[in-house]
């Protein structure tokens, strides 16, 4: 079973009861913390149920997801991850038309890259947000309406000292996330201000009120 790295991982052993809409939502949360996801997979027909396919950009975003998250209980259930097959008809459109608009792109974009990375810096999120002292508890906010305890779980549980989430009963935008200490807390705070768990909502993190 030597399958050679690509874009493209490939995940089984995932919860089939959970819906499609929310199983992307949180594949995408899971996943785009190791770099940019340009596409996820996941039919729920017989043949392939229990299964995801997660695209990524760059190779070494994929290589580190699947080290990374290798058998991570994701909804109480293991994930057993490898790269795709490359002969996955799903994948190879997905990856054929993307391969080609990067190429043109690449052909133009010399001169306009610079521009554009000139346009995409003044975007720092973190000094617009108004802080408390420093705090082991985090306030977040912003949350769109679909957030569940066990996204945000999987978002800051890779921080060293994550304790637990809790979620405000009746208020789907705002949390709490507390660690074992101020520091480890500033630590997720820094590097996930601003995360996106979808494409409209930036999360903002503060810390908590004492």
């Amino acid at each position: 079973m030597d399958i050679r790295p690509n874009h493209t991982i490939y995940i089984n052993n995932v919860n089939d009861k959970i819906k499609k809409d929310e199983l992307k939502r949180s594949l995408y949360a899971l996943f785009s913390q190791f770099g940019q996801v340009v596409d996820i997979v996941a039919m729920k027909t017989m043949k392939m149920r229990g299964q995801a396919f997660v695209v990524f950009k760059e190779l070494a975003s994929a290589t580190n997801a699947l080290r990374q998250l290798q058998g991570f209980p994701f909804y109480n259930k293991p994930m057993r991850i490898q790269y795709a097959k490359t002969d996955s008809e799903v994948i190879s459109k997905v990856k054929g038309t993307f391969g080609d608009k990067d190429k043109k792109k690449d052909k133009k974009k010399k001169p306009q890259d610079q521009v554009a990375n000139v346009a995409k810096k003044p975007a720092p999120v973190r000094p617009l947000v108004p802080d408390n002292p420093p705090n082991y508890i985090l306030f977040l906010n912003n949350l769109p309406e679909e957030t569940n305890e066990m996204m945000l779980s999987m978002l800051f549980n890779q921080f060293p000292g994550f304790k637990e989430v809790r979620l405000v009963p009746g208020k789907h935008d705002i949390a709490f996330v507390e660690f074992e200490s101020e520091g480890q807390a500033g630590v997720a705070k820094d590097a996930l201000q601003g995360f996106r768990i979808t494409a409209q909502c930036a999360m903002k993190i503060t810390y908590a009120k004492k």
